[in-house]
């Protein structure tokens, strides 16, 4: 393939109280705001030298506007939109200047439903890494990862690693080798999307990277001070998958946050997939800790990106399964 697909680079969500929302994000949990107006607030990590990596937009209901990717160059979005076209998606382009910061772009419904977009161009701002007097809250740094709820896991993974490029660094197998989710990359990390059997298409949740674990244990004792402990829906903990630390989030508005840190490198070219059991109890947790039911079942609505729709949900292909824990 022609393109270049760099990394997962920003999502767009539909909140119904700003200022809440504002509290949350900004004072709690310590992103960076870059601008804002009446409807919309830009956020960005410390690490980040782009005007955002979060956008927070005004709404009357929650939802998932996009996930969105950064490619390379001009050639490369053309390429990319070239290819939805000929797999019968329509692309709906967004030139120069219709979205703050961002430059020419184009949004589609991906092979699950998910709403994506891809571009080349945002403005720059301030990197704030070395700014350590402004660390507060979570102290996120960065985007990270998006996972999706889809009702068709094996679907979504055959078309973003044979046709976007996307190598596989971790996955799920349960009965007859069926994959129940799968952890890709562009970057060389564990993720830049995880795809994850259920009830979609629907966004369960964007992760944000922490310089350590010791950021996640103090972002525990930040909410809890200031009234955000019944915010925290599981963790922290330490995945099996991907090593990494996590705590999970519920926003204002019920749109969940990964805070997560301690993963891997995956760049060697030979680097082999990790194969876990639906039934091993350290996949999730490497503790062995059960997630909660809400986990498995609850997610944020994604919209059409034409006509701004909610997307029709549709079941799992593989029956809902929980893990079976050793007790």
């Amino acid at each position: 393939m022609s393109f270049d697909i760099i990394r997962a680079a920003r999502a767009i969500l539909h909140v119904t109280d700003l200022n809440q929302s504002r509290d949350f994000y900004v004072n709690a949990l310590g992103f960076i705001e870059t601008e804002a107006d009446d409807a919309h607030i830009y956020l960005r990590g410390l690490e980040e030298h782009t005007h955002h990596s979060l956008v927070l937009k005004k709404a009357d209901e929650a939802a998932v506007e996009a996930i969105s990717y950064k490619v390379r160059n001009e050639e490369d979005l053309e390429e990319l939109a070239a290819l939805f076209t000929r797999d019968g998606s329509k692309v709906k382009w967004l030139e120069a200047g219709s979205q703050t910061a961002v430059g020419r772009a184009f949004r589609v419904q991906d092979v699950s439903g998910m709403p994506v977009e891809f571009f080349v161009k945002m403005d720059g701002a301030e990197r704030f890494l070395q700014r350590y007097d402004m660390y507060r809250g979570a102290r996120v740094q960065r985007i990270d990862h998006f996972n999706c709820m889809v009702s068709d896991v094996e679907k979504a993974y055959e078309f973003y690693t044979k046709k976007l490029g996307f190598a596989c660094s971790e996955y799920t197998a349960g009965a007859e080798e069926k994959i129940w989710a799968a952890w890709l990359h562009r970057k060389p990390t564990v993720h830049d999307v995880a795809f994850m059997n259920g009830k979609g298409p629907r966004l369960h949740h964007i992760g944000f990277w922490l310089s350590d674990c010791m950021s996640i244990i103090h972002t525990c004792d930040v909410l809890a001070s200031i009234g955000y402990g019944a915010h925290i829906e599981r963790g922290p903990g330490r995945h099996g998958l991907s090593n990494a630390f996590f705590l999970y989030l519920r926003d204002p508005d019920g749109h969940r946050i990964e805070l997560y840190t301690g993963d891997y490198l995956t760049s060697d070219p030979d680097f082999k997939p990790i194969r876990w059991d639906i039934n091993d109890s350290r996949r999730q947790t490497f503790w062995g800790h059960a997630a909660p039911d809400c986990w498995f079942e609850e997610a944020s609505t994604v919209l059409d990106v034409h006509d701004g729709q909610k997307q029709e949900l549709k079941e799992a292909v593989l029956a809902q399964q929980k893990p079976t824990f050793i007790t």
